[in-house]
């Protein structure tokens, strides 16, 4: 088949050993092939897209944060809401304890509610049950520490939490085997000394709340392990 060369007309030679420039202008005679292209470049353009155009299904195995998020929050606000309730009403302390103690397991059973189609094992109750922890810790913070300042400058009300305090620090200033200086005794009576046990205790707290809840969260996605995802 005689082919001409795009720009001035002329017949083009046999490509074979030849030059791939027309022998009358000069034009290169180089010809790309699009649709032989057109797999690579959507692939450069649109990572997630398929050659055909199509988003790829989702991994049925991922966890939908979203939802798993939102009944963490709601979860640990509960958690919070006792916690603080406890230090008014001693009835609420037991009810507090149980809640936040089972608070992974109560949200993995609203999460597999809510996208009951949804991939369990146990791997994602443990992915879950850590972000459980950890919203956990913060509003139980957040809770506290706005009760104490209510407790302390609102209703001076604080005046048994700084006995308790000082006679635990008294006790272990007695029971200590080497003499303490005056001096380490008033640091202890501190309240810098206090906030710091504070932080000390909640910083432990949180630590075994996020154990727990991973731990929670992997006998939950034990009990509910899907042995292949629903389609």
């Amino acid at each position: 088949m005689q082919e001409f060369c795009h720009r001035c007309g002329g017949e083009l030679p046999e490509r074979i050993g030849e030059s791939p420039f027309c022998p009358q202008c000069g034009a290169p005679q180089l010809n790309l092939s699009l649709e032989n292209q057109s797999v690579e470049a959507s692939g450069e353009a649109s990572a997630g897209e398929s050659s055909l155009g199509t988003v790829p299904p989702v991994n049925a195995r991922q966890v939908e944060w979203k939802t798993a998020i939102r009944c963490a929050v709601v979860v640990a606000a509960v958690g919070a809401a006792l916690s603080v309730g406890a230090i008014r009403v001693d009835v609420l302390s037991s009810v507090s304890f149980l809640w936040i103690m089972s608070a992974s397991l109560i949200t993995l059973g609203f999460y597999q509610k809510r996208r009951p189609t949804a991939w369990m094992d146990v791997r994602v109750g443990a992915r879950i049950g850590v972000m459980v922890g950890v919203c956990l810790t913060l509003e139980l913070a957040i809770a506290l520490a706005g009760a104490g300042l209510v407790e302390r400058f609102g209703l001076h009300a604080m005046g048994n939490f700084d006995a308790q305090m000082t006679a635990q620090v008294q006790k272990a200033v007695q029971q200590s085997s080497t003499p303490v200086p005056a001096e380490m005794i008033g640091l202890l009576h501190s309240p810098e000394f206090r906030g710091g046990m504070i932080l000390a205790g909640i910083a432990f707290l949180s630590a075994g709340l996020v154990v727990l809840s991973v731990l929670g969260g992997t006998f939950h996605g034990l009990l509910r392990m899907r042995r292949r995802p629903v389609v």
